[in-house]
């Protein structure tokens, strides 16, 4: 790998760790202020609710665009004790290939859903339209479609 494109790769892990981690402390946060502001002063924020489905929604994505970058993604390996490593490596290929166009047909539609929100004009919170929070959808799939692509090609040579 060249140094410009290790370097780039590199920074978009370090994104997406950082946008993982600001996401999932937002998370925190806001639900032990919203809590404390019902328990203490009876009030709370009329948007935090929709603000945390949405981020949620964000760290379940985040996540597992980087499960699938550390292989940590949900796997059933039963099969690697009994069968030649040779027959594994031809699995693992099926496999990721599968994963990949599962990946991409649910970038496609996605899209798809987001255009119609977009055309909808909702709201998810303040004045935040829900195609943007949802923008994560197909961005996730489309990253986690290439990464398994990528573990293809690693698989095959």
């Amino acid at each position: 790998m060249s140094p410009i494109l290790s370097k780039t790769v590199r920074l978009a892990h370090l994104v997406e760790d950082g946008a993982l981690v600001i996401a999932l402390v937002s998370m925190l946060l806001m639900a032990l202020l919203q809590i404390a502001m019902r328990n203490f002063f009876d009030s709370g924020f009329l948007w935090a609710e929709s603000f945390l489905r949405i981020l949620v929604l964000w760290v379940a994505m985040l996540g597992a665009m980087v499960a699938t970058r550390e292989r940590n993604h949900i796997n059933i390996d039963i099969l690697s004790k009994f069968l030649d490593p040779s027959v594994m490596r031809l699995l693992r290929v099926l496999t990721n290939l599968f994963a990949a166009g599962v990946c991409f047909v649910s970038v496609y539609y996605a899209v798809e859903f987001i255009q119609y929100e977009f055309q909808d004009g909702t709201i998810a919170f303040a004045s935040m339209p829900v195609w943007i929070c949802q923008s994560i959808i197909p961005i996730g799939f489309a990253v986690m479609g290439l990464r398994f692509l990528i573990t293809l090609g690693l698989e095959r040579g």
